[in-house]
């Protein structure tokens, strides 16, 4: 069984579209075995699977990824599968949609009244395509008048930008240039 147990959380981690938690790899082994597992034991199959992949016949590796895990491709391969990328065009942000999520990004939780406030227009279409990609998520209501619908960025927006949690975004200050600056800039 404790062989098993490592393929068992490889096909799990394979299997799922987003990082995988341990807690979540956790609930479905003992769903299945019917019988606890101790984060040892989880530890033990991770590293196990991690150490496995890490031999050069492989073209993926197991990364840690959000607070859970994920099989991608190494590095090496990137080129490559940028080449994939670029012919998934359709499946590209539009300039508004990008303006749209970083704002999100930035400002969570926020309304949909704030994000317009920002960008000068009008925002449902592009949140609308946002939530459909499951970039953000809807993550509450604010308390100020009529209620309005609080967004955030979801999971899959820190597997699709290959980051933890949100600290780790750049600072707007790492992204914006003197060039860009009016008038005399004081330090």
């Amino acid at each position: 069984m404790a062989e098993s147990i490592e393929l068992y959380v490889e096909a799990l981690i394979f299997s799922s579209e987003q990082s995988l938690r341990r807690e979540e790899i956790n609930y479905c082994l003992q769903a299945a075995f019917e019988r606890d597992f101790d984060n040892q034991e989880i530890e033990t199959a991770l590293v196990n699977i991690k150490t496995k992949y890490l031999d050069n016949n492989f073209a993926i590796e197991l990364v840690q990824l959000n607070n859970g895990y994920q099989f991608l491709t190494k590095k090496q391969f990137h080129p490559v599968i940028s080449l994939l990328q670029a012919q998934k065009a359709k499946k590209k942000l539009s300039q508004a949609a990008l303006e749209t999520l970083a704002i999100i990004a930035y400002k969570q939780p926020t309304t949909k009244t704030d994000i317009e406030q920002i960008r000068g227009v009008n925002c449902d279409y592009s949140i609308q395509k946002l939530l459909e990609k499951e970039l953000i998520s809807i993550v509450g209501k604010s308390e100020t008048i009529g209620k309005p619908i609080l967004y955030g960025t979801s999971a899959l927006f820190m597997d699709y930008f290959g980051i933890n949690s949100i600290q780790e975004l750049p600072h707007i200050k790492e992204l914006t240039t003197g060039a860009s600056a009016i008038g005399d800039v004081t330090e």
